[in-house]
């Protein structure tokens, strides 16, 4: 992108702070996860979020939801756990809502037949998530749960965002808006 994605424009915010509101509806607390150029991200956060550091961040994924887990575990218990990654900030409330109504140790949004994030697992998920090498991929340890994953069909596109370059950008705008920009 350029620029870091958590603070794009988005919905008279960013896509953090939208993210964070939508979350916060439904959890406590919502911890984001920085990692490239941390100390400046970490200072522009919302106040309804509880900020954490990668300092491993080139490692991938993993590592990151490693951190985020690591943080929460230092807040106290927890049972779920949705994690999603940040440019997926169109992300309807009502997505969340049907996610959390399951009580499956996995529970993956489904739109169109193609599944997205937010992801939601439960606290023994969360720890075969921890004892994975930081360098595996997310993806290792979900498809070793897959008999206990359930898919939840959204309507909310929003969930296969994946905005990684300004012209996916400028379309989640567009269709955000309605308005193309030439």
């Amino acid at each position: 992108m350029g620029r870091s994605k958590a603070y794009l424009p988005f919905r008279g915010g960013t896509f953090l702070s939208v993210l964070a509101d939508t979350f916060s509806t439904f959890c406590h607390p919502v911890v984001a996860v920085f990692g490239f150029d941390s100390d400046r991200m970490v200072q522009q956060a919302p106040a309804n979020v509880q900020t954490t550091i990668n300092s491993a961040y080139q490692l991938g994924m993993l590592s990151s939801l490693q951190t985020g887990l690591r943080t929460l575990r230092t807040t106290g218990e927890y049972d779920r756990i949705l994690f999603t990654l940040v440019d997926h900030p169109s992300l309807q409330a009502s997505t969340l809502a049907r996610l959390l109504a399951s009580a499956a140790p996995v529970v993956i949004p489904r739109w169109n037949g193609k599944r997205g994030h937010p992801v939601l697992i439960n606290a023994e998920i969360a720890r075969q998530f921890l004892a994975e090498l930081p360098s595996a991929m997310v993806r290792d340890t979900i498809d070793r749960n897959a008999s206990l994953i359930e898919y939840v069909d959204v309507d909310d596109s929003g969930i296969r965002d994946d905005i990684d370059d300004p012209e996916l950008y400028q379309a989640l705008l567009a269709r955000e808006t309605g308005v193309v920009r030439c």
